[in-house]
């Protein structure tokens, strides 16, 4: 293996500046963002935000009208052996419908120059060896997602793109498929998923990027994201009594949602305030912003892009593209 396709501290992702026009129409802005080795990054927005045609243009598969997309301090058209350092699974209907799933991935594996028993260990790996000889026209969407990450993996990549990988799993599925990028995280791969589920995804990656109509507007770790804890959660039988004993306790609160913020992080005095006052707890907890209410907070108002005329001729480059997602 050449030093043209690993490096000892994994593979970096690194955007700088990136933007894509079609026509007059611009799906990415001034994007620059990193993505490092050994974390499951999520990258994030609302629909027409641009995070398809960012990734297009990372796989080299749209060409940017400025800035830089790389992997590896290269572009993926640059990369020796692509397969072996760049695995990706963009959409789930990429196959011939006629083929059976061990067939596509067999092409693919002669194609990039893989071992044939690769194959049979990737549709193991992935949950699908039992469908593995039928058709793959007749595969339900959590299937396909799951060839399609087969395929993805097939040269033992050290970057993982994978644009909504959890589309039409069900919960046992997308449990595994957590486990699964994690096990990859911690092999020092690095792993970006684009996603809308927002939930699932403050439960599997360890960074986030999010972007509005082409543009970043927030990069950092989920922890930091949430920020330190100034307020707690608490639910008992009678909020306006426990808000009054918290108030001697110059401890002030409100309610929202059929509980009690307070305006403090210590959990112990308000569990014991409670106590003295005689009130049941039944939760008690620290207040994080989750990430659902964070992303709605950055990315809302009018999204340009979906605002877009759909006669306008950028907008018609940009459907014709199907990119702008």
């Amino acid at each position: 293996m050449t030093t043209a396709t690993r490096v000892p501290d994994g593979a970096r992702i690194e955007v700088r500046d990136l933007t894509k026009r079609f026509g007059g129409f611009t799906a990415v802005d001034d994007l620059s963002f990193t993505v490092d080795p050994g974390r499951i990054t999520g990258f994030l927005g609302p629909n027409g935000a641009g995070k398809t045609t960012t990734l297009r243009m990372l796989l080299g598969l749209v060409r940017p009208s400025s800035g830089s997309a790389t992997i590896m301090g290269q572009r993926y058209h640059d990369i020796a052996r692509p397969m072996s350092v760049v695995g990706s699974a963009l959409e789930a209907t990429n196959f011939h419908p006629g083929r059976t799933g061990r067939d596509h991935l067999r092409v693919l594996a002669d194609t990039a120059g893989v071992s044939a028993s690769r194959v049979d260990e990737m549709l193991e790996l992935v949950g699908i060896p039992a469908a593995a000889r039928k058709r793959a026209g007749g595969y339900s969407m959590g299937m396909r997602q799951r060839l399609g990450l087969a395929a993805a993996m097939l040269g033992d990549p050290q970057v993982l793109i994978l644009d909504e990988p959890a589309n039409g799993l069900d919960p046992e599925g997308i449990r595994w498929l957590r486990g699964f990028l994690r096990h990859l995280s911690t092999e020092g791969k690095t792993v970006l998923i684009s996603s809308h589920m927002l939930q699932e995804v403050e439960q599997t990656v360890d960074d986030v990027v999010i972007i509005a109509n082409g543009r970043l507007v927030k990069q950092g770790a989920m922890g930091d994201l949430h920020g330190e804890t100034a307020q707690s959660i608490v639910r008992t039988t009678d909020l306006d009594a426990l808000a009054g004993a918290l108030r001697v306790a110059d401890v002030t609160s409100s309610v929202r949602d059929g509980a009690l913020y307070a305006d403090t992080s210590d959990l112990r005095l308000i569990g014991d305030v409670a106590l003295r006052a005689g009130l049941p707890v039944h939760e008690l907890r620290g207040a994080t912003t989750d990430l659902e209410a964070l992303f709605f907070e950055l990315t809302e108002g009018t999204n340009r892009n979906l605002g877009q005329d759909a006669s306008s001729p950028g907008a018609a480059h940009a459907a014709q593209e199907g990119a702008v997602r």
